[in-house]
């Protein structure tokens, strides 16, 4: 499960800027997850906690996870339709053809953290 990895440098990135804003430990992180991203939600809450539990010294024990669920979004470059794609290669629903670039939905990225 690569998302124990995921979390490991998402916190090193928010341990590294809170030093730098001296703030000593975290209470909330807010991530933002596209349904592209190759990131399990599930999966990445799974591993905040593992983090928690291991008593991480930045993380304070009720530490909270938020996670913004960003929904896929594709455009057709031929016909213009915008549509859900199912997937990273996108077939047009409408002209039947993978023109499709995604203009959402691979996000994954720190949106906030609050701390002390």
């Amino acid at each position: 499960m690569h998302e124990v990895a995921l979390m490991g440098d998402i916190l090193d990135l928010i341990k590294n800027d809170a030093e730098k804003r001296n703030i000593k430990r975290v209470s909330k992180v807010e991530l933002v997850v596209g349904e592209l991203s190759n990131a399990l939600p599930d999966a990445l809450e799974m591993a905040f906690d593992i983090f928690k539990s291991r008593n991480i010294e930045m993380l304070q024990k009720d530490a909270e996870l938020i996670i913004i669920k960003e929904e896929a979004k594709a455009k057709c470059v031929l016909c213009g339709l915008e549509y859900h794609p199912s997937q990273h290669v996108a077939v047009c629903p409408e002209c039947n053809f993978p023109s499709g670039e995604l203009t959402a939905g691979e996000t994954l990225k720190v949106k906030s953290y609050q701390g002390e």
